[in-house]
């Protein structure tokens, strides 16, 4: 008789079959225009996303500063608030937004390693209290003790022979 009966959560065994996640899970896997859609949309995404795009931008918007100086202090505000900031800002947001996600990726997988890691350790800590029940057993019985058996279960839930009284 063991003194301890663990009980793995069910999430155990499918976190054993996981990865982490990727943004290739999320990709449409369905027909050919929704595969060449969402390709097209990523390719413009990362186009636009980066900062040569952001210079082109700039570069593009200086074409039109000489009219907006010749109109005056509102027509420069105008150009910078319309044209400049909205085109050029949009890429570097999107660079940023890039970095930021790829920093975020970064730590969901360092975090789904430290929890494997983690329940590795648990494993192994299990196994050294099965062994102690073994040789607690012995023990007890060598004393004339009836040891007592403990079956891991969740809060709420009862487990058929055992007295919640207990």
């Amino acid at each position: 008789m063991t003194i301890y009966q663990h009980i793995r959560h069910p999430r155990i065994a499918a976190r054993d079959a996981d990865r982490p996640v990727r943004v290739a899970d999320f990709l449409p896997r369905g027909t050919a225009i929704n595969r060449f859609n969402t390709r097209v949309a990523l390719v413009i995404t990362q186009a636009v996303g980066s900062m040569w795009c952001a210079y082109a931008f700039a570069l593009f918007d200086l074409i039109s500063l000489p009219a907006a100086i010749r109109g005056g202090a509102s027509a420069i505000v105008s150009w910078v608030a319309q044209t400049f900031l909205q085109l050029v800002l949009l890429s570097v947001i999107m660079v940023g937004q890039n970095v930021q996600a790829a920093a975020a990726d970064k730590r969901a997988e360092a975090t789904f390693h430290d929890a494997s890691a983690t329940l590795h350790e648990v494993a192994h800590v299990q196994g050294h209290l099965a062994a102690q029940d073994v040789l607690l057993t012995r023990i007890a019985q060598r004393l004339g003790l009836d040891p007592v058996p403990v079956i891991d279960a969740p809060p709420g839930e009862e487990i058929s022979g055992q007295d919640p009284q207990d």
